[in-house]
């Protein structure tokens, strides 16, 4: 039986996949916070002590084909975090990390940008971060790869250029938490759908963008993830 709704269903949103006309149906993005250890560092944190913990964004907060994002408001000072993104294929709870491997459909590139002002008044009131981290278009990405074709990723550098040069660079080997101890820890947390999406924590050297500025991601395997700051 077909379902009618009393208003028009929103479309769902999706990602491009490299050699297939078909995309990716995006669920909901879940973020790893300072899972890299410079990272973790560079915000003031102790890298050895804290379990991994997580922020959501919603699946609207996509950009995508190589499309410009719109300088948030109410924000002076917004940041940029690359991150590689995990895309689950098959759902769970309590998954181990031994077959943890076995849900990921595919790999990609984002960006967590972040309304860092807000995110640093949210911290100083105890709030949530939500108003720092899950505004509209804070979620750029890149077309995803699917494991067939990339092969599992646990190391390879990990770097974003702004206007051509460097700003963020690391490796993947570098996180805290890797990819199937946070798929397992997450899952004890949330049960896991089809087309969620996991933005596994960015590497140090964060910083703020301005408008005009044109934002590169890279993995090698992975497409390059291009957006412009307008």
């Amino acid at each position: 039986m077909t379902t009618s709704f009393v208003i028009a269903a929103p479309a769902i949103p999706s990602l491009p996949v490299v050699g297939d006309s078909k995309r990716f149906p995006v669920n909901r993005i879940y973020c790893v916070g300072r899972n890299y250890a410079d990272h973790a560092r560079e915000m003031g944190h102790d890298p050895d002590r804290e379990p991994p913990f997580f922020f959501m964004k919603p699946a609207t907060a996509i950009v995508t084909d190589g499309q410009a994002m719109a300088y948030p408001a109410l924000s002076k000072d917004v940041h940029h975090e690359l991150e590689m993104v995990v895309a689950i294929g098959k759902g769970g709870s309590n998954i181990s990390a031994d077959h943890a491997l076995d849900h990921v459909w595919g790999y990609g590139l984002g960006l967590d940008m972040t309304r860092r002002d807000l995110q640093g008044e949210a911290k100083k009131m105890g709030r949530p971060w939500d108003t720092g981290k899950a505004f509209d278009q804070s979620a750029p990405c890149s077309a995803l790869v699917p494991v067939s074709q990339c092969g599992h990723l646990s190391k390879g550098r990990i770097y974003l250029t702004v206007n051509g040069q460097v700003k963020q660079d690391g490796d993947l080997a570098m996180m805290i938490w890797n990819v199937p101890e946070t798929i397992a820890y997450l899952s004890t947390l949330f049960t896991l759908m089809p087309g969620d999406l996991i933005f596994s924590g960015t590497p140090a050297g964060v910083a703020a963008v301005q408008r005009g500025d044109v934002l590169e991601g890279h993995v090698d395997g992975l497409p390059v993830l291009q957006t412009k700051i307008v």
